[in-house]
């Protein structure tokens, strides 16, 4: 131990608690499916839960509504200066100045 601390302990991840009830013949299930499996209920339930919600986030992924919520929730905070300048890129902070002046001295 060159560092003075254990390396396996060292990258070793902390894990959270989480308690919930279900039914008894789930549990039971499931605790025959983690014996059948040789691994523990929590490995179990915790693989189970990851590809749940990897599966969960793809169907999100692909669902066109939740792309439209999502658009639009970036089209807020994303904005252009569109005025048919082909110019426009070599002349935009003269506009962006202009316009914010224009905004301010309306707001007076």
């Amino acid at each position: 131990m060159k560092y003075g601390f254990s390396t396996t302990i060292y990258y070793m991840q902390k894990t959270a608690g989480c308690s919930w009830r279900i039914d008894p013949k789930l549990k039971r299930a499931l605790q025959a499916e983690a014996r059948r499996e040789g691994i523990t209920l929590v490995e179990l339930l915790s693989r189970m839960l990851r590809q749940e919600l990897r599966e969960h986030r793809l169907r999100l992924a692909n669902d066109e509504a939740e792309q439209k919520r999502i658009r639009a929730a970036v089209a807020k905070c994303v904005g252009s200066i569109s005025d048919g300048d082909p110019h426009l890129s070599e002349n935009v902070s003269a506009k962006v100045r202009a316009r914010l002046k224009e905004r301010y001295a309306r707001n007076r």
